[in-house]
């Protein structure tokens, strides 16, 4: 039989209390001092651990301080079972959240810092995020004394059902799982796909990939699609790019001069523009006698897909510019027709009423 509740237990399991909530706050006040360190170093793992703690160690104070007063009072044997019980599935829901939040953010910071890992994808973190509170979840039945192992059972054989079910998710899941291990597209990757979108990869998580427009519309597509598209990456294997500028020439101009004044103009672009490859060499290949010209192709090296309207809006006007002070003309398109005696020219690409009025207007 228990012994009766005196006024020196009640000091007692108070003391044990308020020295848990003395060393919480003691704690919490280490880790926020640690936590600005932590953020002076290079390493953003220690910045995911030490946030962690902040909210693991406070709390296990306080459990522990709720433990020793109730151990300080007299309670039941079954008072004393239920209590340690509740006080455990605590600790376990509080080092369950914290561990998810810890091993997610080390995911998410390895991902950031290692070349060639898709950083930003939020697809490993939410797996991994899922994978730690199911866990969690099972340790907490386990230690309510409710038996894991017909659940797993249930889980198995719901699973096939479930799978069978969600085939398109799963389909969608197991896609972008695949694209990320491939190395194939990775968040901040310039795309354009077969059927014509293209854009800045924003994001690959579980079901879809969002891709940015230049005009920051937002193309969302389901990794399944996505891996099936035919896709050109714009950033790898190299992010530095090159394009191609058509221009012509009169047939009275000295190709040797249109060649130098080409070449001055496209390596002044290059060092002054931004986004140009300085170290980039002109090239100029003449190929084709057009109806009115000459045709040449100049070729630019810009630093990534973006920067290519900029570099050609620049050049474009300066090689105007250059050409009319070099005396070199970039004729329009014109084409000589010969009209025959007594042949009749019938209109061409008219409105019906406009060509009606001509022949009443020339029978008159």
């Amino acid at each position: 039989m228990n012994r009766a509740l005196t006024l020196d237990d009640l000091v007692l399991a108070g003391i044990s209390l308020a020295a848990g909530l003395l060393l919480a706050f003691l704690s919490r006040t280490l880790l926020r001092w640690l936590a600005k360190h932590a953020k002076r170093t290079r390493w953003s793992g220690d910045d995911v651990i030490v946030d962690a703690l902040r909210s693991v160690v406070p709390w296990a104070a306080v459990a522990g301080g709720a433990a020793a007063a109730a151990i300080a009072l007299p309670l039941t044997r079954t008072v004393q079972h239920h209590t340690d019980q509740l006080l455990e599935v605590w600790l376990i829901f509080v080092v369950t959240l914290s561990a998810a939040r810890v091993i997610a953010g080390l995911v998410r910071a390895v991902t950031q810092s290692r070349s060639g890992v898709a950083g930003s994808a939020t697809i490993f973190v939410n797996i991994t995020r899922v994978l730690v509170l199911a866990i969690g979840f099972l340790v907490v039945l386990q230690t309510l004394g409710i038996s894991i192992a017909p659940l797993l059972t249930a889980l198995g054989v719901g699973g096939l059902a479930v799978a069978l079910a969600l085939q398109d998710t799963l389909a969608n899941l197991f896609a972008g799982i695949h694209i990320l291990a491939s190395k194939t597209v990775q968040p901040g990757d310039y795309i354009r796909l077969g059927s014509g979108e293209e854009g800045y990869v924003v994001d690959i998580n579980w079901r879809q990939t969002t891709v940015r427009q230049l005009s920051n519309n937002l193309v969302v597509i389901p990794n399944g699609q996505l891996a099936k598209a035919n896709m050109t990456n714009y950033t790898h294997p190299e992010q530095r790019l090159t394009i191609l500028v058509q221009v012509g020439v009169g047939y009275d101009a000295d190709l040797e001069q249109v060649e130098r004044v080409t070449a001055e103009v496209v390596a002044q672009t290059m060092r002054e523009v931004e986004g140009a490859v300085p170290e980039h060499e002109p090239a100029i290949r003449f190929h084709t006698f057009g109806d009115s010209r000459i045709g040449f192709t100049v070729i630019l090296g810009v630093g990534e897909f973006s920067d290519q309207y900029r570099i050609k809006h620049e050049f474009i006007k300066r090689l105007h510019r250059r050409y009319r002070a070099e005396g070199i003309s970039i004729p329009a398109p014109a084409r000589t027709v010969t009209v025959q005696p007594g042949t009749t020219l019938i209109p061409q690409q008219r409105g019906a009423d406009e060509v009606m009025g001509a022949q009443a207007g020339g029978s008159a």
